[in-house]
């Protein structure tokens, strides 16, 4: 391998003059905590979503967890989700005192399945954590009836973006709650932040003082008009979105179909020069995907080598994801052993995660996936 070798970023975020025009208006004013840019992004993402209540915090995790609280989940519950996704979802039922339950995945798409959730329902079980995958929504519909018959909750991990769809729905239309990432590598960033999207208005409420420090008011509504005594009504945490976040994220809500459909682009072309690829697997969709990620199955035995070969030609990859049940803490504390989970296991081992991330070109991609074929043709 002779040729100069290009740096192909494995993410590089597009935020620019919009987000520092709106920064230096949040600089400005009076607010730089949880106050009204906060409340102007939640109203665009709910409007955006079709779902009446969003509430912005910390971090996804953060919001995985406050969500459980909020519909009564703790100790002595089961939390049935997959292992194929970031730690973050199980970890927030551990946040909550419960026991996350894991069920395997359907081979094709890398999403949980629903019968195999069904299956692990037990006298214990409290809610489902659906986690839609890569920007590709879980058989929510599906999930709704198996929670509507068990009296279960419904929660949807939706980390992996907000333009996804299907069947007609978009997240947090179906689930009890919606829960995102706005991490610096997600469809829609802050560097950092999340969000809590409901339909229930008593839910909402509570999600509100929950990020608050179980406070009965928040800074906002402290410090608008004469004085009024707060409470604290219940334990919460620190944990609000900020209006500086917000000041970043609101100049992206009218730009994320078209970056989505940059991205689409992307996907459609590396699906096209990866198909007939010696030993290499590729995901199915389902319905609109956000196309947070792309990934790919490598070959039986290859993705380690692959990684450390691509990585040494200046190409940024990554795993999404190892499952979560093999990992050392699962393994030590609930006694986890390979074969648990076959599917997400095998998907665990194989999978590889190239470079996507708004106006990456075309040119770029035929160019990663010109050395994915050197690599795995053994080439030096």
């Amino acid at each position: 391998m002779t040729a100069t070798l290009r740096k192909i970023e494995f993410y590089k975020h597009d935020l620019g003059a919009e987000e520092l025009a709106s920064l230096q208006k949040t600089l400005g004013s009076l607010f730089l905590t949880t106050g009204p840019r906060v409340a102007e992004f939640e109203r665009g993402l709910g409007e955006y979503l079709g779902v009446p209540h969003v509430v912005g915090v910390t971090s996804c995790t953060e919001g995985l967890m406050l969500a459980l609280m909020a519909f009564g989940v703790g100790a002595g519950d089961e939390v049935i989700t997959t292992p194929m996704t970031f730690i973050a979802t199980p970890n927030s039922a551990l946040y909550v005192g419960a026991t996350p339950v894991f069920v395997d995945v359907d081979p094709q798409t890398a999403l949980i399945d629903p019968e195999a959730v069904e299956a692990a329902i037990t006298p214990k079980t409290k809610a489902i954590i659906a986690v839609h995958l890569y920007g590709q929504m879980a058989d929510v519909k599906r999930l709704r009836q198996i929670a509507d018959k068990h009296h279960l909750v419904l929660i949807e991990d939706s980390a992996h973006g907000v333009e996804m769809r299907r069947d007609g729905a978009a997240p947090g239309q179906v689930g009890d709650a919606a829960v995102f990432s706005f991490y610096a590598t997600k469809t829609i960033t802050s560097g950092d932040g999340g969000a809590i999207a409901v339909r229930d208005p008593a839910i909402a409420e509570r999600l509100r003082r929950l990020r608050n420090h179980g406070m009965s008011k928040d800074a906002a509504s402290r410090y608008t008009g004469s004085y009024k005594h707060w409470d604290m009504v219940e334990l919460g945490y620190k944990c609000g979105l900020s209006d500086l976040d917000a000041a970043l994220l609101l100049p992206q809500l009218p730009r994320l179909d078209k970056r989505c459909a940059s991205r689409e682009a992307a996907v459609r072309k590396y699906e096209e020069l990866l198909t007939g690829v010696e030993g290499i697997r590729l995901l199915k969709w389902t319905g609109r995907s956000a196309h947070h990620l792309f990934t790919f199955l490598a070959p039986q035995g290859r993705r380690d080598a692959m990684l450390e070969a691509l990585g040494a030609r200046n190409i940024g990859v990554a795993v999404n994801y190892r499952a979560v049940h093999l990992l050392s803490y699962y393994r030590e504390r609930f006694g986890f052993k390979p074969g648990a989970f076959p599917q997400a296991e095998e998907i665990g081992d194989r999978t590889l995660t190239l470079p996507l991330y708004p106006w990456i070109s075309l040119d770029d991609v035929a160019y990663v996936v010109g050395h994915v074929r050197d690599v795995i043709a053994g080439a030096a």
